[in-house]
């Protein structure tokens, strides 16, 4: 610790990502990294940015990105706000809208870098526990709040509510804002974005770096009514005027306009996670039911932290979180389906199923 830090860098406990291996012969299902390349109309717009181009500055607003998300989401260009990954347009809705006198509300397991904001901007939060079977139960969220923040599906357990659920909450939550983030909802749900014109209290958060492999672009996004827009732009403009490259707001365009690829990839995950999670249960694991490209999944019988580390010395990479609730659970990246099979098999040897 130094001496010149302020004060509140000595109380934070800063988030902790998943592994990023410096060795490329582990596989690696750890990070929920899209096992799949970007589409290719992507990588070609990305090259063609990469000219002289870069010498000046990108467009601050980058217009023509909120006018493909717009019309991808059947929204108006106000509605749309985006950002350096799903992670900068958190923090700024953190600044802009989460930050009352009443505390925000969390479930308990979710992602666990919305406590981090709430101690890096001083937001009162309550941290509300999901069932025994991991769901968000509405009738726990029917108190004065600040607002509401989670998942959808859940991270790290895959669960996920329906937009039925999530309309209810909308109607019964009518002070505050509903904060929907939405990372992983391309590989089996439906985006509450469809709400966004009905309710002025709603903000859908979502990302590239998932379902669309551009996690090494960063770029993420939300979506709502035009006054929470102007809040998210407010922040966004007192604190970094640029927020996306050229390069970035080329990829992404192009990513978003190929439609007929996005769905090819997505359907291919949705269908090897179907595949790993029966490969699983016939091995004894329970798999929470997962609409994400991830499995969240504990074996009655053997330690999560040493399923882990046995997995690790056959070079698969697996995440464990150290974490009251789920600390006997594991969650499972979907590969590739040679990945898959790969991971199956570690676990058959290690759980004594198969002969080395």
């Amino acid at each position: 610790m130094s001496r010149f830090w302020s004060p509140l860098v000595h109380e934070l406990t800063p988030y902790v990502p998943g592994e990023q291996p410096k060795s490329n012969t582990l596989i690696k299902l750890n990070t929920n990294e899209n096992p799949y390349p970007p589409s290719p109309k992507a990588i070609k717009a990305i090259k063609a940015e990469a000219a002289a181009s870069l010498r000046l500055y990108p467009d601050p607003n980058a217009d023509q990105l909120k006018a493909a998300l717009a019309t991808y989401y059947n929204l108006d260009c106000q509605q749309v706000f985006v950002g350096n990954g799903s992670d900068e347009v958190l923090a700024h809705t953190f600044q802009a809208l989460l930050k009352q006198q009443q505390p925000l509300l969390i479930p308990d397991i979710s992602y666990s870098f919305y406590p981090v904001y709430c101690s890096l901007y001083d937001v009162k939060h309550q941290m509300i526990p999901l069932t025994d079977s991991f769901e968000i139960d509405l009738q726990d969220y029917q108190k004065n709040n600040g607002g509401i923040i989670f998942p959808n599906p859940n991270a790290p357990t895959g669960r996920l509510l329906g937009l039925s659920t999530i309309e209810a909450l909308l109607q019964n939550n009518q002070d505050s804002v509903v904060v929907v983030d939405e990372a992983y909802i391309d590989f089996g749900g439906q985006s509450a974005a469809s709400l966004v014109p009905h309710y002025d209290n709603l903000l859908v958060i979502q990302t590239l770096s998932k379902s669309r492999s551009l996690a090494g672009l960063r770029v993420g996004f939300a979506l709502g009514q035009s006054d929470l827009i102007e809040a998210l732009e407010r922040v966004k403009n007192s604190f970094n005027s640029y927020p996306l490259d050229r390069i970035a707001i080329a990829g992404a365009v192009a990513a978003i306009e190929d439609k007929e690829y996005f769905e090819t990839i997505t359907e291919t995950i949705i269908q090897s996670r179907q595949t790993l999670s029966d490969s699983l249960q016939a091995m004894d694991f329970e798999v929470v039911p997962s609409a994400a490209n991830f499995v969240f999944v504990r074996h009655p019988q053997h330690k999560a932290e040493q399923l882990a580390s046995a997995l690790r010395k056959q070079s698969i990479i697996v995440r464990h979180f150290h974490q009251p609730r789920i600390e006997e659970y594991l969650r499972i990246t979907v590969g590739t389906d040679e990945e898959c099979k790969a991971l199956i098999k570690a676990l058959q040897l290690i759980l004594g199923l198969e002969q080395a």
